[in-house]
C-alpha cells in the first residue's frame, strides 16, 4: 500500500484536526454504548426489585443517579454526533482542499509532454473520482478503524474490571478477531477484483464520453448501436464483478457481526457463572453484554469501506503515475543584456517523431515585433511553444524575457468575461477591460449585455462565435504585464476589415513590447518589423 505514502503523508499534515475529529468520534460512540448499558443495568435492576417488592420482599432502587445517567448519555450522543459530523465533514472539506491544491501544482509544474500522455475524459476521471477517492481515507478508514480497536480495549478493560481476566482475554480476542475479519481479511480478498472494478469504470467513462462527443459520426456512421450495444455489455461486465466484491464485503461483514454476537453471548455465559457465585449482581451481568453489542455501531461501516480499499489505492496509483516528476518543468534562462528573446541553433521536435524545424536562429530586441509565417503543417504552433516553454528545444539553446503566449487553440473557462480576461492580469480595473475590449472591437457587443462584464461564457465560450472566442482570449493575453508576447494565430475566425482595423490598435497597445506573431501568411499578421518564413 505504498501507493498510498504521499497521499496519507498529505492527510497527517493536519493533526490536530485529525486526533480532534476522533475524539469527537470516540465521543459519539463511548456515548451510544454508555446509553445502551446504563439502560439495560437500569431495566435489569427496576425489574429485580419490582419482583422482590411482588414477593413481598422489602427492596428499593435509586431512580435518580441512572436516569440521569442515561439522560446525560442521550444528550452527549446528540451533541457529539452532530459537533462530529460539522466539525469531521469540513476536516475532510480541507483535506480535499489539500490534495487538489498539491495536484494541481504538481500538475503545473511539470511541463506538457508530461500531461499529453492522457486524454480528456480521463483527465476528468483523475480530477473527480480519483481525488474523491482519497479525501474520504481518514473519515472511512483511518479513524473507524483505530477507534474500533481503542473500544475493543476499553471493553477488555471493562471486562476485566467487573468481571475477571479470563472473561477479558476472551473478549479481547473475539473482538480482535472481528476486527481483523472485518478490515484487513476483506482488503485481502477484494483487493485485486476491486483494483479491476477500478479500472474498468475509468475505462467505460472514458468510452461513453468519447461515444457522446463522438456521436454525430457513430450516427453518420451507423454504428450508434453496435457502439452502444458494447458500452452495455461493459457495464453488465462491470455491474458482475461488482457484484463479487459486494457479495465477500456481505459475508465478511456477517462474520464480523456474528463474532461480535458471540463475545457478547460469551460474556453473558461468563457473568452468569459469576452470577451464580455471587460475585456479581444481576444488573451488572448484563452491564456489559450490552457494552458489546453497541460495537457494532463502529464495525458496521469497516468492511465496505476496506472493501474499497483496493479502488482507492487504484486511483493513488494513477495519480502518482501521472503526477510524476519524469518530465519536470522547462527552465528558460534571462537572454542577454538588450535583448528580449535569443534562439541559437534551435531545433524543434516531438519525443519520437522527426525534427519539424532545425537551425533557427532568432535574437529580438526589446521592443522589436517579428512575424513567423509558413504553410499548414511547418512547425509554426510547435516553434510557438518551443519558444513559449511548453516543448524542450530538442537542440540549441533558447533565452528570452517572461512572456504570455496565446495558443493556437482557442481556451476559454466555463466564467464570466470578467473572470476569463483577468486571468490575463488579476490588478486589471473594469476600466483596463473595457479598454481592452474596445480595441479587439468587443465592447460594444457587451456593453449590450444585460450583465456586462459579469456576462457567462459557457462551456469553453460556447455563447460566442470562434472569433468573438477568439478575440476574448487575445484580450486576455494582451492584458499581461509580461514585456514579451507570443501570439500564435491571432485572427483566427476573425474577417479581414476587422482584422486590419484591429491591427492597427494593437501598433499603439504594444508600445514597448516585444512580439512575436505567428500565422500562415503576412495578411494574418498585426503589424512587424520583419517576417520570418519556415520551410
Amino acid at each position: 500500500m505504498f501507493e498510498l505514502r504521499p497521499w496519507l503523508a498529505l492527510i497527517f499534515r493536519r493533526p490536530g484536526r485529525l486526533v480532534l475529529g476522533g475524539l469527537l468520534i470516540l465521543a459519539t460512540l463511548l456515548s451510544g454504548i454508555g446509553l445502551l448499558a446504563l439502560s439495560g443495568w437500569f431495566i435489569t435492576e427496576t425489574a429485580l426489585v419490582g419482583i422482590l417488592l411482588a414477593a413481598g420482599v422489602q427492596a428499593s432502587v435509586n431512580l435518580y443517579v441512572p436516569g440521569g445517567g442515561i439522560r446525560f448519555f442521550a444528550v452527549s450522543r446528540t451533541v457529539a454526533r452532530y459537533m462530529e459530523r460539522v466539525y469531521n465533514h469540513d476536516t475532510v472539506l480541507r483535506l480535499l482542499t489539500d490534495i487538489r491544491v498539491t495536484l494541481f501544482r504538481e500538475l503545473a509544474a511539470a511541463n506538457r509532454a508530461g500531461r499529453e500522455h492522457l486524454s480528456g475524459p480521463q483527465w476528468l476521471s483523475r480530477l473527480t473520482s480519483d481525488v474523491d477517492a482519497l479525501d474520504t481515507l481518514y473519515l472511512r478508514l483511518i479513524a473507524p478503524t483505530a477507534l474500533a480497536l481503542v473500544v475493543i480495549l476499553l471493553l477488555a478493560l471493562m471486562a476485566w474490571l467487573l468481571f475477571d481476566c479470563a472473561v477479558a482475554a476472551g473478549v479481547l480476542m473475539v473482538t480482535l478477531l472481528a476486527l481483523v475479519i472485518a478490515t484487513l481479511a476483506v482488503y485481502l480478498v477484494t483487493r485485486r477484483a476491486s483494483s479491476r472494478q477500478s479500472d474498468r469504470q475509468e475505462a467505460l467513462r472514458t468510452a461513453v464520453v468519447e461515444h457522446i462527443e463522438g456521436f454525430g459520426e457513430l450516427r453518420a456512421a451507423g454504428r450508434t448501436g453496435r457502439h452502444g450495444a458494447w458500452l452495455l455489455r461493459q457495464a453488465h461486465g462491470m455491474n458482475a464483478e461488482q457484484a463479487r466484491v459486494e457479495s465477500r464485503v456481505g459475508w465478511h461483514q456477517a462474520v464480523s457481526q456474528l463474532l461480535v454476537n458471540l463475545a457478547a453471548i460469551l460474556a453473558l455465559w461468563a457473568g452468569y457463572e459469576l452470577f451464580r457465585a455471587d460475585v456479581i449482581s444481576g444488573p451488572v451481568l448484563v452491564l456489559l453484554p450490552i457494552a458489546i453489542l453497541g460495537l457494532t455501531e463502529v464495525m458496521t461501516v469497516l468492511p465496505d469501506a476496506f472493501g474499497k480499499l483496493g479502488s482507492t489505492i487504484a486511483s493513488a496509483r494513477r495519480l502518482n503515475r501521472d503526477t510524476a516528476s519524469d518530465h519536470p518543468p522547462i527552465e528558460i534562462p534571462a537572454p542577454p543584456e538588450g535583448l528580449a528573446l535569443q534562439a541559437s541553433d534551435l531545433a524543434v521536435q516531438y519525443p519520437g517523431y522527426a525534427p519539424v524545424v532545425t537551425h533557427l536562429d532568432m535574437a529580438l530586441a526589446p521592443g522589436e515585433r517579428v512575424g513567423i509565417t509558413g504553410r499548414s503543417g511547418s512547425g509554426k504552433s510547435s516553434v510557438a511553444d518551443t519558444l513559449a516553454g511548453l516543448l524542450q528545444p530538442a537542440r540549441g539553446t533558447l533565452a528570452r524575457l517572461p512572456c504570455a503566449y496565446l495558443t493556437q487553440q482557442t481556451v476559454l473557462f466555463d466564467d464570466s468575461l470578467r473572470a476569463n480576461l483577468r486571468m490575463g492580469c488579476s490588478t486589471a480595473t473594469d476600466g483596463d477591460l473595457w479598454r481592452v475590449l474596445e480595441m479587439v472591437e468587443l465592447a460594444e457587443r457587451f456593453a449590450r449585455e444585460p450583465d456586462q462584464l459579469d456576462s457567462w461564457l459557457g462551456n469553453t465560450g460556447s455563447r460566442l462565435s470562434g472569433g468573438e472566442a477568439r478575440r476574448v482570449a487575445l484580450a486576455r493575453v494582451l492584458l499581461s504585464p509580461a514585456p514579451l508576447l507570443i501570439l500564435d494565430e491571432p485572427f483566427t475566425g476573425v474577417d479581414a476589415d476587422t482584422r486590419a482595423r484591429i491591427s492597427k490598435r494593437l501598433e499603439r497597445w504594444l508600445d514597448g513590447k516585444t512580439l512575436v506573431a505567428l500565422a500562415h501568411g503576412p495578411d494574418a499578421l498585426p503589424a512587424t518589423d520583419r517576417v520570418i518564413p519556415l520551410g
